[in-house]
């Protein structure tokens, strides 16, 4: 399926919820902010939230410093 993924369009195969994007991008939900077609989403709401093919999602990777 295509999905706009930070502006760009990205074809990802064989997922089914935010939860399974972030495993296959390898990004750990404890660390990435998640928009949802313009609504942020909590850490337990990853799991819950079918994709569909044309949804715009926008990651924030937390990032420590020093």
């Amino acid at each position: 399926m295509i999905l706009t993924i930070n502006g760009q369009a990205r074809e990802i195969n064989q997922v089914g919820t935010l939860a399974d994007l972030l495993a296959q991008l390898q990004l750990s939900p404890e660390r990435v902010v998640v928009e949802l077609n313009g609504e942020i989403l909590c850490a337990d709401q990853l799991g819950a939230n079918a994709l569909s093919p044309g949804d715009k999602i926008e990651l924030v990777q937390f990032v420590g410093g020093g």
